[in-house]
């Protein structure tokens, strides 16, 4: 295929032959590049067919792209409400339905077809709209870094529930969570939270058994003991909670399932109603822990669910296939439970999920949906001036193809999981709703290309979601962001995020009062230096000992410093001197204050902050050689807003904030 086709047909295929980098500058996809990519892309979705879903908005007049007509046709709704009532599809270039006053999935049937029509409110629930004129306040936290007493050395949703409820009674009205998604339950070693095996379900380890049995009958059961190090050895505490787990399974299948109790009863229920998406998601945990290792690699008959091998062992194995199912019931209570925690003592938000922007390809989503997928393509970002050989993160995500044919099935199916037990969902890298850079395996990630995604259409299932689980949206608009694309999450109601540390030109920090007000504020990210971190130069220090230093960073550092200090003066947060290097605690307290001023309706705290501390929960660029996802906080959960200086720096937000 000549250059000229391979270009013409990558363009059709959505992908941006020439694109614009962070710096403004022109860039052009080599054709190579292109090639390579073509070869791992679903092409195939055919543009001219009617799609099983079409999105709209309320009181607009909807496209039905694919359906060509000379004439009018006549055709039947039902409305979600169960209410029929004949309209006309209109032809002509681009066939159109009546607009629909009211939201929600409806079906257009005509000419022997049925095709549903998703019909949104105009935006999501708003975040501003939740507070209802209040600036809140929330906290971010790592959910296994929490503490609580039998947790096994790994926090869990019990330690959540323990969180929400000390926080709410200082008026915190949001959680927001590290990702909770499901990793591998054979392979515990596999604990970075942005590499799901699935999306759809969760972590079995973050589930508290006490919330689903009650802890008289756990009592009966060895407690693991809490984990004793300020690290968490993966290994050793999942397998230790994982074998307890165990022995719960057995006993409640002795006592609840041989004699039908209402426990019994709500499991069997949980398992109806997960379908078989939960079905196929604990065969592959059983399988997986039978061959270990990508499902690409193992024997012949065990690569899809549907294969013959994993059917006679359905029929034989079933007790393990069910021991799965009673972990992601356990911790679906669990979350839910602390949900329901959070907002009855007076959260207005509760927890707010994290949806990972993809999953790892040798997970339990790739195995069971391979055709949802491009298995053959990793998602990353382009060279920038802080990667300029860009990013592979090793991750796959959806086709698009795949979500147009399917009526974004696996689309919806994924923000569902995400809202089933929060008040609101984070969503990673969200620039990946309009576009996607893809890298073909095995390619330097300077090699690959964006992909567009059909941005409309998701942002109207957005905002449908949001209103039916009554949620906010936020999304991380960090890093390379397309021109008009915040102003488009706007529209949409989706609040964007203003960290402290981007929030600056080269010389001065932007007072905080002229930050976003649709956005969520905030000191700093997971992947960025805590603010004790940054003062007391700790991140530099830490780069430096793995070899990711640069020159003059502690001399920047320096003169960065003294222009926070400045901005922390000039906002009215700070009087005097700037606070000695080894002791931030003062530049803390300023920075929670300083970005309490925000007119954003809300303002999340990381507790790495509330609590002063130095070390950031993960360092981008680094998987073993750092001790990412793995701190532990040393106060109990519970007992976190009664430490001095988190409860001093609580009473410093909520005074900015009122």
């Amino acid at each position: 295929m000549s250059e000229q086709a391979v270009r013409a047909r990558a363009r059709e295929a959505g992908l941006a032959v020439d694109w614009v980098d962070a710096m403004g500058r022109p860039q052009q996809v080599k054709t190579e590049a292109l090639r390579r990519i073509l070869d791992s892309l679903d092409v195939a979705q055919d543009s001219s067919d009617v799609r099983p879903l079409v999105t709209a908005r309320v009181d607009a007049r909807i496209e039905l792209p694919g359906l060509s007509s000379d004439a009018d046709m006549p055709a039947e709704l039902v409305l979600e409400d169960g209410s029929v009532r004949s309209v006309t599809i209109r032809g002509g270039k681009g066939a159109t339905v009546p607009a629909i006053g009211k939201a929600g999935y409806h079906r257009l049937r005509f000419a022997g077809r049925e095709i549903t029509l998703a019909v949104a409110p105009a935006r999501c629930v708003t975040v501003e709209e939740m507070g209802a004129g209040r600036r809140m306040w929330g906290v971010a936290a790592q959910v296994y870094g929490l503490r609580r007493a039998g947790d096994g050395g790994i926090g869990d949703a019990g330690a959540v529930r323990d969180l929400a409820v000390a926080a709410a009674r200082h008026g915190v009205d949001a959680v927001a969570l590290s990702p909770v998604h499901s990793l591998f339950a054979a392979d515990p070693a596999r604990h970075g939270p942005y590499s799901p095996s699935s999306r759809l379900f969760l972590n079995p380890l973050y589930g508290d058994p006490s919330i689903v049995f009650g802890p008289e009958r756990l009592a009966s059961h060895a407690v693991v003991a809490d984990e004793p190090t300020a690290l968490i050895d993966w290994p050793a505490a999942g397998a230790a909670k994982f074998a307890r787990l165990r022995r719960l399974f057995d006993d409640f299948v002795a006592r609840d399932l041989a004699a039908g109790t209402p426990l019994a009863a709500d499991f069997e229920r949980f398992v109806r109603e997960g379908g078989e998406a939960l079905r196929e998601h604990a065969l592959f945990e059983a399988a997986h822990a039978m061959h270990s290792g990508n499902w690409a690699d193992w024997q012949a008959g065990w690569r899809h669910p549907a294969d013959t091998a994993v059917a006679d062992y359905l029929k034989s194995g079933a007790a393990a296939v069910r021991y799965h199912l009673f972990l992601q019931w356990i911790a679906a209570r669990s979350f839910a439970a602390a949900q329901a925690a959070a907002r009855a003592a007076g959260m207005r938000i509760g927890l707010i999920g994290d949806l990972a922007i993809g999953m790892d390809r040798a997970g339990s989503h790739a195995w069971a949906r391979q055709s949802d997928l491009l298995l053959g393509l990793s998602i990353g970002a382009p060279p920038d001036i802080f990667n300029p050989r860009g990013q592979d993160w090793g991750l796959t995500g959806f086709s698009p193809g795949a979500l147009l044919a399917r009526g974004f099935e696996p689309f919806l199916a994924t923000l569902r999981a995400a809202l089933a037990h929060t008040g609101g969902v984070r969503i990673d890298h969200i620039m990946g709703l309009m576009r996607l850079w893809l890298v073909p395996r095995g390619a330097p990630a300077s090699e690959g290309a964006y992909l567009a995604y059909p941005l409309e259409d998701l942002l109207r299932l957005l905002a449908l979601e949001s209103h039916r689980h009554g949620a906010v949206v936020i999304g991380e608009d960090l890093g390379t962001v397309p021109p008009g694309f915040r102003a488009r999450l706007r529209r949409a109601g989706i609040a964007g995020m203003d960290v402290m540390w981007f929030e600056r030109t080269r010389l001065t920090y932007r007072k905080p009062t002229r930050w976003r007000r649709d956005a969520v504020a905030m000191t700093t990210t997971h992947d960025l230096p805590t603010v004790a971190g940054w003062w007391s130069g700790e991140d530099i220090r830490t780069r430096r000992a793995l070899g990711f230093g640069a020159a003059g960073e502690e001399e920047e550092r320096k003169r960065d410093r003294v222009r926070l200090w400045r901005a922390f003066t000039a906002a009215g947060i700070v009087q005097g001197a700037p606070p000695p290097v080894d002791r931030p605690g003062a530049a803390v307290d300023a920075a929670l204050g300083y970005v309490a001023q925000s007119p954003s309706p809300l303002m999340l705290a990381p507790l790495e902050d509330l609590l002063g501390l130095e070390a950031q929960p993960n360092l981008p660029g680094t998987i073993d050689e750092h001790p990412n996802w793995r701190r532990r906080l040393v106060p109990a959960a519970k007992d976190l807003f009664a430490v001095p200086e988190v409860e001093a720096r609580a009473r410093i937000i909520a005074g900015h904030r009122q």
